[in-house]
């Protein structure tokens, strides 16, 4: 526009999907100079080539990440990809072999080898609501929604993703892809009464967080996300929420997958924020310049 509890949360049709976490611990993480992340990226923007940059995505159990997994695997000429779930089901689930690390974004202790290392963070990351038993749509009837305890988006969307961009900025990382929502403009959006979570003004403040940081950074508020092929449509770009007020507030999850990714490779995505959705399919061109698609965006935050 992910993560306590025992049980896997239950999806709903909301851009906010991944698992919950587990009840957090202490930690001293540990650190990586940033010199030695900086020297990485620089080979890698080095014309014709050099080291690929090392790239976690967090929340890789996810239907997006998941995508952004299977695609920086895909393009090991450029990447190394690397994943972080929750439990060793969800590791499975994507075929994770010793790349996809098992944590709880709410401890920092648990996330520290998945960083450590790394050039670039994707964040997948969100808190997702469980619908309430007894709900019976044959009679008419609203579900209902809950946060799991420990769940809740104060805990997963602000605490969990202030923690993953606390230890980015500790190794010297060069840049955060953080994937949100739209709607954050609006503090009586429907999204923030699920569950009175607000999750939407949690999101929005982890944004800030990663504006403020002085970490180079790409904000990307997905509109609705749709289980469709990535690809085929023309991606549309805009800021506060002016999208929402359109008919094209939808979006591939596919297409945001690559958003992310494409986002690491250009310049021109750097320190932008931007709201992202698609026309349908067979309306207008479907994107393939990125760089230019960046370069329509002027807004920071």
């Amino acid at each position: 526009m992910a993560t306590a509890a025992a049980a896997a949360c239950v999806r709903v049709a909301s851009p906010f999907t991944g698992p919950c976490i587990r009840p957090p611990c202490r930690f001293s993480a540990a650190r990586r100079g940033p010199r030695r992340a900086g020297m990485a990226v620089a080979a890698a923007a080095g014309a014709g080539g050099g080291s690929p940059l090392t790239v976690l995505v967090t929340g890789a159990g996810g239907r997006t990440g998941q995508i952004v997994y299977k695609k920086l695997k895909e393009r090991a000429g450029q990447f190394v990809g690397r994943g972080l779930v929750r439990t060793e089901e969800s590791k499975g689930k994507i075929g994770g072999g010793d790349d996809v690390f098992i944590g709880d974004i709410r401890d920092p202790a648990s996330i520290a080898s998945a960083i450590e290392g790394i050039d670039a963070l994707i964040i997948l990351t969100s808190a997702v609501p469980k619908m309430k038993p007894g709900f019976d749509p044959s009679k008419g009837e609203r579900p209902e929604f809950y946060f799991e305890e420990g769940c809740f988006p104060e805990q997963v969307d602000w605490i969990g993703q202030k923690n993953q961009i606390d230890a980015a900025k500790s190794i010297g990382v060069k840049q955060v892809v953080l994937v949100g929502s739209m709607g954050g403009t609006d503090i009586n959006h429907p999204l923030n009464k699920i569950g009175n979570g607000n999750i939407l003004v949690w999101k929005r403040k982890a944004e800030q967080y990663l504006a403020d940081s002085g970490l180079p950074y790409t904000i990307i508020r997905a509109g609705g996300l749709q289980d469709k092929d990535g690809g085929l449509r023309e991606l549309i770009v805009g800021k506060d929420d002016e999208i929402l007020k359109t008919e094209t507030r939808t979006i591939a999850r596919a297409d945001v997958a690559e958003v992310c990714i494409q986002a690491l490779l250009f310049e021109e995505a750097k320190f932008k924020a931007f709201d992202l959705a698609s026309k349908p399919e067979g309306e207008g061109t479907p994107t393939t310049d990125f760089r230019n698609l960046f370069a329509q965006v002027s807004s920071r935050f």
